[in-house]
């Protein structure tokens, strides 16, 4: 039974959010199920849409300022929500921030820094086959790269098109908890996504343009009127 203040971290990426199988409303719903219960108080909220390799990222940073701020406790969906690196974590134990992932409650720091220590481990194993068998292969005589440049370029763009719409499908419940508080024109929707740090594909400020791109490309507009900025 969960007692006193959280604050919450949810974070999603475009290459990583349909093999977890973890993506937002299911991060948001875990972490309310955690919460069921007891006298707590959720005083906050941060929506990362990010890689787990990076360190810099704005949103923990600002959640972590907010449990030092109020004294509350940083609660997460999973581990691997928060990243994959032993240096991260072991900086976020030394902010002094105490913190929960609702898939271990009962975990002390120990063991999640083992956690973190096999993960990273298993990132770089990953990281190092691939090299191996890539050198192997070049050793081989094997061309490396598309023998022809045209399909190669085709499937460049497949990729690209295949990101481009698992970004817009993780932006799409942000936007929809934008429009829940009133805000719905795209103007305003871009700059609500600003403030709450969330970066488009290419890692700039959002534009009424870009969150109109963002409704096109799910076939959603559900901007009434569309287009209204």
């Amino acid at each position: 039974m969960a007692n006193g203040k959280f604050v919450a971290y949810y974070r999603v990426s475009t290459d990583r959010q349909g093999a977890s199988g973890l993506g937002l409303d299911a991060q948001h719903q875990s972490v309310l199920n955690y919460l069921n219960g007891g006298d707590w108080g959720l005083i906050g909220e941060y929506v990362e849409v990010e890689s787990g390799r990076k360190n810099d990222r704005p949103q923990i940073a600002e959640a972590l300022a907010a449990c030092r701020k109020e004294k509350a406790t940083l609660v997460i969906a999973k581990l691997d929500r928060l990243s994959r690196n032993l240096a991260f974590i072991a900086n976020l134990m030394e902010s002094g921030v105490e913190f929960i992932a609702t898939d271990m409650p009962h975990a002390n720091r120990t063991m999640l820094q083992m956690m973190a220590v096999f993960a990273e481990h298993e990132r770089e194993m990953i990281s190092k086959r691939t090299k191996e068998a890539l050198a192997a292969a070049k050793a081989r005589g094997v061309r490396l790269g598309s023998p022809c440049p045209k399909k190669g370029s085709a499937a460049g763009n497949t990729v690209k098109k295949a990101n481009a719409d698992q970004f817009a499908a993780n932006v799409l419940p942000i936007v929809e908890e934008i429009r829940k508080t009133g805000v719905t024109t795209l103007r305003g929707i871009a700059s609500a996504l600003d403030a709450r740090g969330v970066k488009t594909a290419r890692g700039g400020a959002w534009s009424a343009n870009s969150v109109s791109r963002v409704m096109i490309r799910l076939e959603k507009p559900g901007i009434p009127p569309y287009g209204l900025v």
